[in-house]
Formats: C-alpha cells, sequence, structure tokens
C-alpha cells in the first residue's frame, strides 16, 4: 500500500488508476441429473480482494469469493438451475444486531440468494426466512430447495442476485454478496447491439474502508441507543466502486458500446450523467426492453434500479469522459465521481451495431382491467428502544399477509408515502408499470387519513417508461403502479430496498392464491412433485 494512501479518507485515494473489469462469467457444471449445460454451482465463502491498488488486500464475502460474483448467462425459456452452498464463516465481521426481526434467535450468519426481477416459484425465489447455514445444518422455515431453479419465463433483462436472509440482508451484500445475471432472449439476438466486448456490466456500490482497508460499517446510529452493535438506518460509503474497484478507469474504442447499469448499494442513490454534455440513449429498465430507445442527458437509480445504455464514443479519440453522480442526498466531491471512459483503444473492425427506431412491441397494462386497488401507506414509527422504524401499510413483517393477489388478476398499488425520505419499493415476482405519483395533503393524511390530491398527477420520468420491479416512492406523492400476477402461486414479499429499512421491518408478505381461495402450502417432506420439482430438490447425495 502507498503510504501517501489512507483507505479511510477519500482525500487520499487516487481516482481512475484501477482498470475497471468486466465480471467473469460463470461456466455450467457437470450433473447427469440436469440438463447438459443448465447446472450452475456457487460456493459464497469469505476470501481476499483488491478495491484499490494502493490498498492491502480487504477481506469480503463473495460469491465464489469474488466480488462481484460471476455473471450466469441464461436464455429465456430454457431453465436454470443453482445450488448456492453456504460455506461462511459461523461469526460475521460486520456487526450484527440481534434486536431485529428473525436475527435473536437464529444463528449469526445466515445466507439466501434472491434473483432480483425474476418470474419464479416461490421455492426458488429466495424467501427471506429460507435461509440455510453450512451444510444445511439449519434452515429457516420457508427452506424448500437446496437448488433453485430458475425458468426464465419472461424477456430477456438484467437481472441480480443477491443476499436475502432475514435481518442480515444489509450486511452480507455489504460484504460483497451480489452478482449479475443476464438474461438473453430471440429478440435481443436479432437486434444489432453492440456485444461481446463491447457490452459490460456495470454494478455501483459505495463503500467506505477502515485505514488498515478492512471495510467499515458502523456498528451504532449517529445517535444514542440502549443497544449495541445496532441498525442504523441507513449506510453510505464515502467512496464509489464500480465492479469491486474504487473509482476506476475504462478504456474503449472510438464506437458504441453497451452498458448494464446497476445500482447495487445499500442505501445511496445516483443520478448518473456523462461529462463532456455526452448523452445516454436508453434500451431497457428493470424488465427489459423499451418500445422504443430514448435519448437521455441523465438518468437516476435507487438501489436494485437497472437501466440499460448505449453510449456512443465515435469521434471522440482521446478524450477522457466522467460517469458522474449529481444526486443531491449524500453528495460531496468524491461521491459525486463514479468512474472514467478513456476513448484510447484503437477501432478494431467496423462498428456495425445498431440502436434501431424499434426495441420490442409495447405491451401495456390498462387501469380498466384491474381487479383490485390496494392504498399501501409508507409510515414511520419507533421500536421499543426508541429507534426510528419504517413500516409498510402500517404493519410489522411477521403480521399476517394483507396483500393477497389472486392468480391472473391485475392489481393497482397506491404507495401513498407519508414520510420524509424516498423509498425504492420492491416487489417480487413480478414486473409492473408506473402509472403516475400525484402530490397529497400530509397533514390531512396523517389527521384523518384521508387523500387529499394538491396537484396534477405526474408521468413516469423519461428514464423508467419501461417494465419495472423497484419505484421510487417520492416524499408526499402517491406513487401508482399496475401489475399483473400470473404464473406462480405462494409465498413472496415487498419491501423497501434501503437495506437497512428492509432488514428493520420495511418488508411485508404477499401471498399470491388460486381461485380466491388461499393455497395450503406443504412443509418440505410433504410436497408433491413435478419433474422439475424434483431436479430442484437437489437429493441429499448428490
Amino acid at each position: 500500500m502507498s503510504q501517501s494512501v489512507n483507505p479511510s479518507d477519500p482525500n487520499t485515494i487516487p481516482k481512475f488508476v484501477d482498470e475497471l473489469k468486466k465480471p467473469r462469467t460463470l461456466q455450467p457444471t457437470d450433473n447427469d441429473r440436469y440438463p447438459e449445460g443448465s447446472y450452475y454451482k456457487i460456493v459464497m465463502k469469505e476470501a481476499k480482494h483488491r478495491f484499490h491498488k494502493d490498498f492491502p488486500n480487504t477481506r469480503i464475502w463473495g460469491y465464489n469469493g469474488i466480488s462481484p460474483g460471476p455473471t450466469i448467462e441464461a436464455s429465456k425459456d430454457k431453465t436454470t438451475y443453482v445450488k448456492y452452498e453456504n460455506k461462511l464463516p459461523e461469526k460475521h465481521f460486520l456487526p450484527v444486531d440481534y434486536t431485529l426481526h428473525g436475527s435473536s434467535d437464529t444463528p449469526e450468519v445466515r445466507s439466501v440468494v434472491h434473483l432480483h426481477g425474476a418470474n419464479v416459484d416461490w421455492k426458488s425465489d429466495g424467501h427471506p426466512e429460507a435461509w440455510y447455514t453450512q451444510n444445511y445444518e439449519k434452515t429457516g422455515p420457508m427452506f424448500r430447495r437446496k437448488v433453485h431453479a430458475y425458468t426464465n419465463h419472461q424477456p430477456g433483462t438484467t437481472l441480480w442476485y443477491h443476499d436475502h436472509s432475514m435481518g442480515l440482508t444489509r450486511l452480507n451484500v455489504f460484504a460483497g454478496l451480489a452478482g449479475f445475471y443476464l438474461l438473453r432472449d430471440s429478440l435481443e439476438e436479432r437486434l444489432q447491439l453492440p456485444k461481446g466486448r463491447h457490452e459490460i456490466p456495470l454494478m455501483i456500490q459505495d463503500r467506505s474502508f477502515n485505514e488498515d482497508g478492512s471495510i467499515f460499517y458502523p456498528d451504532s446510529p449517529p445517535f444514542p441507543v440502549p443497544i449495541h452493535p445496532s441498525i442504523t438506518p441507513g449506510v453510505t460509503g464515502n467512496t464509489i466502486t464500480v465492479n469491486g474497484k474504487v473509482w476506476p478507469h475504462l478504456k474503449v474504442e472510438p464506437r458504441k458500446y453497451r452498458f448494464r447499469i446497476l445500482n447495487a448499494s445499500n442505501r445511496r442513490g445516483y443520478l448518473l450523467s456523462l461529462s463532456d454534455e455526452k448523452s445516454f440513449t436508453q434500451i431497457g429498465t428493470d424488465g427489459g426492453f423499451l418500445n422504443r430507445p430514448a435519448e437521455l442527458s441523465s438518468i437516476q437509480l435507487l438501489p436494485s434500479e437497472r437501466t440499460d445504455v448505449i453510449i456512443d464514443f465515435s469521434g471522440m479519440e482521446g478524450k477522457e469522459i466522467i460517469l458522474q453522480n449529481s444526486d443531491t442526498e449524500f453528495l460531496d466531491e468524491h461521491t459525486s465521481i463514479v468512474m472514467q471512459f478513456r476513448v484510447e483503444l484503437p477501432l478494431l473492425g467496423k462498428d456495425t451495431s445498431e440502436i434501431p427506431a424499434e426495441l420490442a412491441p409495447a405491451m401495456e397494462l390498462h387501469e380498466h382491467h384491474a381487479h383490485i386497488i390496494r392504498d399501501l401507506p409508507l409510515t414511520i414509527s419507533t421500536d421499543e428502544y426508541g429507534r426510528p422504524m419504517l413500516m409498510l401499510n402500517e404493519r410489522m413483517y411477521h403480521d399476517p399477509a394483507t396483500e393477497k393477489p389472486s392468480l391472473d388478476s391485475v392489481e393497482i398499488w397506491n404507495f401513498i408515502n407519508a414520510t420524509p425520505i424516498q423509498h425504492p419499493i420492491h416487489v417480487h415476482l413480478v414486473q409492473f408499470k408506473i402509472i403516475e405519483r400525484r402530490p397529497f395533503n400530509l397533514e390531512r393524511y396523517e389527521s384523518e387519513g384521508v387523500v387529499e390530491f394538491t396537484g396534477p398527477a405526474e408521468e413516469p420520468r423519461d428514464y423508467e417508461r419501461g417494465w419495472k420491479d423497484t419505484v421510487k416512492a417520492d416524499i408526499g406523492k402517491v406513487t401508482k403502479i399496475i401489475m399483473h400476477f400470473k404464473e406462480h402461486t405462494g409465498n413472496y414479499i415487498w419491501h423497501c430496498h434501503f437495506l437497512e429499512h428492509e432488514d428493520h421491518d420495511m418488508m411485508r408478505p404477499i401471498r399470491i392464491i388460486k381461485d380466491a381461495h388461499p393455497v395450503q402450502l406443504p412443509h418440505a417432506d410433504e410436497e408433491n412433485h413435478s419433474s422439475e420439482d424434483s431436479l430442484a430438490d437437489d437429493s441429499a447425495n448428490e
């Protein structure tokens, strides 16, 4: 480590000295029980990672010991089977709060993996109570599968997999447990988009470090509480990493590149733009391709949101372009910078990629098709230790499910944000469309419970007009979304994707039922298996 570099002080950390690397692609593992090329094994384990060339090696938890984890590439309608083995230590290296739901009477280290944005059977969804310890010695009450079966029955898009353990998600993701899952389909194959080395996923995460280069995560909030360690309302880092490197650079050719950008931070939002008045061409959102490309000067991403963009570096030989962050929350001179593009590579062959006038057929959901409209308040309370606690529908996680959509029903959900902060609300299983946002009289709502609108409806922002699985619920507004619950019944969840909020009860169950009657979910040893279920069950002697 350079003597002048202090990992805890961003002022001493040189920027753009590490070259950005594309996350490595995972290769399938041979297994006679599964179709050829469909089975993958990933081991969650502790390892060392170098975030910056002037830092010492840092302890992380990574999928296959790397951060980001290896990228899984999947094909639409071809089932992918993934076994995530927990080889993590029994003790956590980040501060565990034992007062949180599901943490007081369970093992200190637990893990379960959620494929974010996937249309998947609930037993493979990575339910927070489906956690397990090393060698499955202990498992949570919702644990059903050692091998997750992802049928990939949805349009091609950028998904990502990450830890989703009850009461530990914020720590496990901050420790490094996140990776890309790229789902491809025939439509993408027909489009002449940049590909190969010209298609690069970008995972953006903020981080803070101690002087010795270890990851810093606070063990108490910035106000006195009687619990230690204690959760804090939100953790933001003082550096920005992309694909596991602090303020990296990427050498590019003077041609078009496709970037799949993910905000995998715990709490920080980004308002991304390019220096030199350069623009993005957005081609996709969380759920896949837009109907038509959109030329944008900036794109906002709250945690877990993705955007799929093309940047054209043609005619920019010798220039250096900065990917900037101008989100005003928690911003400073260092976190306003994400990474650098250097247009210094020679053009290797003619750029034959194209940006088509139309990407995907328009598929809309219409409000008059909705079977149910739900008004769902986002509120703030305090827990028994005097800490702020944010809640959905004025209930805690363990309260009985109130959202019980019927199979093949269309629902409209109105998120009534009565808290003083924005929230990225993620709904498992479905992709939805944002209909509108509308300001309301907060004072009257808090005193009378009446939603009185104080302004006109606002259309979705220009960067969020496609299919979404996470939406920004603005302060003092009702955010309206519409979605279709199809294919699957069972236990899912919806929650705020600020991970500290999620871990402190801003998460609720969804129970999707068939024919308007609750489904009696079987225990693991009582299930009637389809052939696909049998494959996913994973025999004990594998």
